[in-house]
């Protein structure tokens, strides 16, 4: 039986399109700056999210946490939600290896933050205070898509107190799919934004850092400083070019999925599904906190992968269809009719 894994949308495999892609591709030393596969990622990228230069990365952590060293030196202070990635899930990098001060506020609900909130966090030309150097948002947030207005907002008065702007945009393309607007738009709030390759988009590893080309210099020494530089970088790059070519706008068929299983579970005694909460490929599951193990069991034995947690996150992702969906549907149901 097959195993169907919603943990994450980082559990993909490469398509047999995208292996193709990969075997295929030319490559050349991209230290070096001869890799013809990373140009033309790079060429594909910047077009597409509207900036002038673009960096690949192994991984998210180090893009955003490069960002951060391209922006910020030791002693500066970066503001950013208390929910974001760059503060509470990557392992404190901006302080621990660049010095760089975390100012966090409050995520609203909407997984934004206030522009009155960001401007109140930016400190003054004061010898006791640290100098506030950065702005960094996020979209998506768990799941939620921030709109353009309410990314604008607090970024504009980043801007004019003098700031840089970074969004760490992992999902950015599920919500751009989600609104229905380019890339584009979403990533001009920001000066530069890093974009995941290796959630929903499917590659096996990847990240792009894109901006200015001034700020992508500094960026590309950080990378060096943090072990991300590497060779015949084109075998990830074909990857990811071919994830920009056909995976965004497929993005579409995880959010209907998501909504499908969430809408299916709507009614279950002792299950809290918050519908408002599903805009993109992710669901929450509130059981009752003496179930939660049992149902994780329950899962396990047909075959079904999920997180644990007093909320359970569920993702969809390219290598889920229709049928897996009805599948834990089922599961999920089962467990319910049999323990009421």
């Amino acid at each position: 039986m097959k195993t169907v894994d919603l943990r994450s949308d980082t559990v993909t495999r490469p398509t047999p399109g995208m292996r193709a892609a990969m075997a295929g591709a030319e490559v050349g030393d991209d230290v070096y700056g001869d890799d013809p596969t990373v140009a033309a990622l790079y060429a594909r990228a910047t077009a597409m999210f509207g900036k002038e230069a673009a960096l690949f990365f192994p991984s998210g952590t180090q893009s955003n946490l490069a960002a951060a060293l391209a922006h910020c030196g030791r002693g500066d202070e970066y503001v950013t939600g208390d929910q974001y990635h760059l503060y509470c899930n990557e392992a404190g990098g901006a302080a621990v290896l660049g010095g760089i001060s975390p100012c966090t506020i409050r995520t609203r609900s909407d997984g934004s933050v206030e522009a009155d909130d960001v401007a109140d966090a930016i400190k003054p030309d004061d010898p006791h205070c640290p100098v506030t150097r950065l702005l960094s948002l996020e979209n998506t947030v768990s799941g939620r898509v921030v709109p353009l207005a309410r990314l604008a907002a607090p970024a504009n008065i980043a801007r004019d107190a003098g700031l840089a702007v970074h969004l760490d945009g992992a999902r950015l393309c599920n919500a751009a799919v989600a609104l229905g607007v380019p890339p584009a738009e979403l990533a001009a709030v920001a000066d530069t934004v890093s974009v995941c390759l290796s959630k929903g988009l499917g590659t096996p590893a990847g990240t792009l850092l894109l901006g200015p080309e001034a700020v992508l210099a500094r960026a590309y020494r950080a990378r060096k400083i943090l072990g991300g530089a590497m060779r015949q970088t084109g075998v990830l790059a074909a990857a990811g070019l071919y994830a920009l070519e056909h995976h965004v706008a497929r993005l579409a068929d995880d959010h209907r999925r998501a909504r499908t299983l969430a809408e299916r579970l709507q009614g279950l005694m002792r299950l809290s599904v918050p519908l408002e909460r599903v805009q993109t490929n992710m669901l929450f599951l509130r059981p009752e906190p003496d179930e939660v193990p049992a149902l994780v069991a329950h899962l396990r034995a047909e075959n079904i992968l999920v997180s644990p947690g007093r909320w359970m996150r569920l993702v969809t992702h390219l290598d889920v269809d229709d049928e897996d969906v009805e599948r834990v549907g089922d599961a999920i149901t089962a467990f319910y009719a049999r323990n009421h």
